[in-house]
């Protein structure tokens, strides 16, 4: 399993590429990851107690007034849940550079758009894809989405036009939570579950993930898209 360390040209600090197992360490050493913020709930409204746990391949669709600015209305792909904690990526927050502009050696490559997978350890790069045939070293987290695998085989498949560019996302940073904290943030009602599907994580138009979530989940939860950000203002 490679490490690769590469160089963000405009800020020249280095970058690590690191595969799914060198994340399978705990997460208590690294303290509380979130920056906790006050949100508003109205209660009786939506019915919580039937959503799902926390689980690999669970999707967190932010509760509409979490007002925590590097999760407000995210949705994070869940890759890993353990007693030590958890971390996964968010899926619909665009990163202000492209594949190239992080990593040297790219220059070559059609404009490959990065996402803001959260804000621990923004020093790595990580990406989903679907061709585990292709790009070993993966980890399957529902059907035919896998974490992970050679970086330096997946640029090469894309240089020689081999797979599809919309059926792999680049993720800088991740979402991380210590033992017992995303349990907490479930009973404070941040956040919704429900599995995720290959639609949403590699959803075409990844600023619509949010809305589409609720959508999905139909009813009452559909009314939470129009909900304002500031609930003084409904």
């Amino acid at each position: 399993m490679s490490n690769c360390k590469i160089i963000n040209k405009d800020e020249g600090y280095p970058i690590y590429l690191e595969s799914a197992r060198v994340f399978n360490v705990g997460f208590t050493k690294k303290g509380d990851f979130r920056v906790k913020s006050a949100f508003c709930y109205i209660a009786g409204i939506l019915n919580f107690d039937i959503m799902d746990g926390p689980a690999p391949g669970i999707l967190l669709i932010a509760d509409p007034f979490l007002k925590d600015p590097n999760f407000m209305r995210t949705v994070v792909f869940l890759c890993e849940h353990q007693d030590e904690g958890s971390f996964g990526f968010v899926l619909n927050k665009n990163y202000d550079y492209t594949l190239d502009e992080l990593v040297s050696g790219l220059d070559d490559l059609t404009k490959i758009p990065v996402y803001l997978g959260g804000p621990v350890q923004m020093d790595t790069i990580h990406f989903l894809h679907q061709y585990p045939d292709k790009i070993t070293g993966g980890y399957e987290i529902i059907d035919g989405v896998f974490w992970g695998g050679n970086f330096e085989t997946a640029i090469e498949l894309i240089r020689s036009g081999e797979i599809d560019v919309g059926k792999i996302r680049f993720y800088i940073g991740y979402s991380g939570w210590g033992g017992g904290q995303l349990a907490v943030e479930l009973k404070e009602k941040s956040w919704l579950t429900v599995p995720a599907s290959r639609r949403l994580v590699f959803h075409k138009k990844p600023s619509e993930i949010w809305k589409d979530a609720l959508r999905d989940l139909g009813g009452e939860y559909e009314m939470m898209v129009n909900f304002p950000i500031d609930p003084q203002l409904n």
